[in-house]
């Protein structure tokens, strides 16, 4: 018997909820402070630095006000229960990772669909019986510690894995023995963008810092990174030094180790200057060679990666002369340079190889072709996708006779494929159901609108099929817009929450990112980082005047570098959005090179004490600076979390505050601060949590009442 249940969330009352600052409820009130910074002979006040200490019981104080103020509006709102309840159903189904193999074993990650943590199994064969090999759910009784870094030994003897407490970047790393199941006694300390390269069975590579002074983990400048030696067995205080750079103590410095063992590659870059290129080395392991040997001796504005060695020659990937990028091959013995895959109209995306071939993926505007190359640069033929959209992977090892990837799209959940090298053909491998979830329910399409000076920008569209473009469907606007990553069609059970309740799903293209090659990169940073706002404003007004939306029904959405994308373009239009969500941005310009890791970004942004024309380009964009008294902002929801170490969050509570001061409308300025979580979520629960908070926030600032149906 077929039956359908239906039920809604209905309308308790007509009573509207008071925003803080509205019948006297008020926000916190937050002290200002008589700091002022001289930037080139510009006076800069910084009225709220003092939110900047972690440690400070008066800013523990100010958050707990802030997050009182913030949950009593959650808590108003009546149908946030329900929406927590349904995302958890979107979200109960297995999560299950492409395989990787070492001789006849293979390993594998999942999740069987609310556990906080995926659980790391080991099977022999494809068609064998899993083991339990590692549960990262085991890691801290409330689910907040997190698999980091993850490596598994040539032979398969053993894993190095990291472990990262309450969502910090920092990780602990431990040694497992495959065969017992069971942790050595190794434990190494203060790692942070490294993890371990294995070097034999016996011992690996990796990347750490200083010890930072107790008690400011979270927000000391991150710096001197060194390059180590660790031997299975031996304390950390045994380790040997590898390379470090004394000189230069906001460099990256890294070594790998190539499939066949014989090289050691030593990576260097130094984005803390604002170059966006890097040095690389090697060093021949198997003529015990003690110092390592140029290939590219000086960082420039030009990236170099290793993709794998052909003998003694190497595979390089490289944007050199190629703003699209292209693969080279080097040869050290004459220091010669051999186009392999010549530069091509379209970016390159990612390039490996496995199996004696090379596979590389290109983006045609923003959608993932990809293709099989012998090691000497013959095309082979093209791996067909499923559709347009995103695909990931290709990864394996050069004895391979199969490899996998991953495919999905804005209405397809991701499937992994394999895909046999000798036949060249492509089958499922693992699929998954989303509970509730019809694809042929939505449609997606792509669009192209003008930005400000004319560019093409790509505009992505997802939404319940038989809309009307009448400008009165609650719509969000995503972007990221930076750092050269690509803006990928993807899937996310948790959007189904929005899609069904017939909210349009916008993601735009910007500049900044990696979607066409490194010029598109370009013209979205430092003197040029306007261009991304005025592209992502450029998308709202196209929804706006194609019909999709209308002022009153537009919410934004960004994180990281996104959350500095939606601050800007809230400060510089106002009036063009309803609700805006900010997630852990970079929001203070001026300063953000002061905390952690952020001086890394300089390539991207420019920095405040480099020189005058870039301090000015920063302070004219900068979201905390930018924001005005008496400006009617739209609703804004920050969040932001105690751990998160890479943006740190006084970012986000600089910002609540000036914005509260300034506030002259009826629409709430919130700010929510996690606990034990980090720059993303650390555990499914909070991941849960925060989406549901997020979302009753865009429903009930859009005017949607949420109800939902199930088979």
């Amino acid at each position: 018997m077929h039956r359908k249940f239906l039920w809604f969330v209905a309308i308790i009352s007509f009573a509207v909820i008071a925003a803080p600052g509205q019948n006297g409820s008020g926000y916190p009130k937050t002290k200002t402070v008589d700091q002022v910074d001289d930037y080139f002979g510009t006076k800069v006040a910084d009225p709220y630095r003092w939110l900047e200490n972690n440690d400070s019981p008066e800013v523990a104080e100010w958050v707990d006000m802030e997050n009182k103020v913030t949950f009593d509006y959650l808590d108003k709102i009546p149908y946030r229960k329900a929406i927590m309840d349904r995302l958890m159903k979107l979200y109960n189904y297995p999560k299950i990772g492409a395989p990787t193999r070492r001789g006849e074993w293979f390993m594998f990650s999942k999740n069987d669909g609310l556990q906080n943590q995926g659980i790391y199994y080991i099977q022999k064969g494809l068609d064998g019986t899993p083991e339990l090999l590692l549960d990262p759910n085991k890691f801290s009784t409330d689910g907040t510690s997190r698999l980091g870094a993850f490596s598994w030994s040539p032979n398969g003897k053993y894993i190095v894995y990291g472990i990262s407490k309450g969502g910090s970047d920092w990780n602990d790393l431990y040694v497992l023995d495959v065969a017992t199941k069971k942790p050595l006694d190794d434990h190494l300390t203060w790692i942070k963008n490294g993890g371990g390269s294995w070097l034999g069975e016996d011992g690996f590579f990796y990347s750490r810092y200083p010890e930072p002074e107790k008690g400011h983990e979270l927000y000391t400048k991150n710096e001197f990174q060194s390059v180590w030696y660790h031997k299975i067995g031996t304390p950390q205080s045994a380790d040997r030094l590898v390379y470090e750079d004394k000189d230069h103590p906001q460099r990256f410095q890294g070594v790998g180790v190539t499939e066949d063992q014989r090289y050691a590659i030593l990576n260097v870059s130094e984005r803390g200057k604002g170059l966006k290129g890097n040095s690389l080395f090697f060093k021949d392991l198997s003529k015990r060679q003690q110092d390592f040997t140029p290939i590219v001796a000086e960082i420039g504005n030009d990236s170099y990666g290793i993709i794998d060695n052909v003998g003694d020659k190497f595979l390089i990937e490289t944007d050199h002369g190629a703003p699209n990028s292209k693969v080279v091959l080097y040869d050290p013995a004459t220091k010669s340079w051999t186009d392999v895959i010549p530069e091509k109209p379209e970016p390159l995306e990612s390039s490996g190889t496995a199996g004696g071939k090379l596979f590389v993926t290109y983006l045609k505007d923003v959608t993932t072709r990809a293709y099989v190359y012998s090691l000497d640069g013959k095309l082979e033929n093209e791996v067909p996708m499923p559709g347009l959209g995103s695909a990931g992977g290709f990864g394996g090892r050069n004895d391979d006779k199969f490899v996998f990837y991953s495919y999905t799209s804005f209405n397809s959940p991701p499937t992994i494929y394999k895909y046999d090298i000798a036949s060249r053909k492509s089958s499922v491998f693992r699929t998954v159901e989303i509970p509730g979830f019809n694809a042929n329910d939505y449609e997606v399409k792509q669009v192209f609108f003008k930005s400000k000076d004319g560019t093409k920008i790509p505009l992505f569209l997802t939404y319940k099929k038989g809309i009307k473009l009448d400008g009165n469907n609650p719509t969000l606007l995503y972007g990221y817009g930076g750092f050269n990553i690509t803006t990928n069609p993807n899937f996310s059970a948790l959007r189904v929450a929005l899609l069904e309740q017939g909210v349009v799903y916008a993601s735009a293209n910007m500049r900044g990112g990696g979607e066409y090659g490194e010029k598109w990169h370009e013209a979205g940073t430092k003197l040029q980082k306007q261009n991304v706002f005025d592209d992502f404003i450029g998308a709202a007004e196209y929804l706006i005047k194609s019909g999709y939306t209308s002022s009153s029904k537009l919410a934004i959405d960004g994180a990281s570098n996104g959350g500095l994308l939606v601050g800007a373009v809230a400060n510089q239009r106002p009036e063009l959005f309803k609700a805006v969500h900010q997630h852990a941005g970079v929001m203070d310009m001026l300063r953000y090179h002061q905390f952690t890791i952020g001086w890394n970004w300089a390539a991207d942004y420019g920095r405040s004490d480099a020189n005058e024309a870039e301090f000015k380009a920063l302070y004219a964009y900068s979201p905390i600076h930018n924001v005005k008294a008496g400006t009617k902002y739209p609703a804004i929801l920050i969040t932001t979390a105690d751990h998160d170490d890479r943006v740190v969050p006084a970012h986000s509570f600089k910002y609540a505050a000036a914005l509260q001061a300034a506030q002259a409308g009826h629409d709430p300025i919130l700010i929510r601060i996690d606990t034990k979580s980090g720059h993303g979520a650390s555990s499914t629960t909070k991941q849960l949590e925060q989406t549901a908070d997020i979302y009753s926030f865009y429903f009930y600032n859009l005017g949607v009442t949420p109800k939902w149906s199930s088979n």
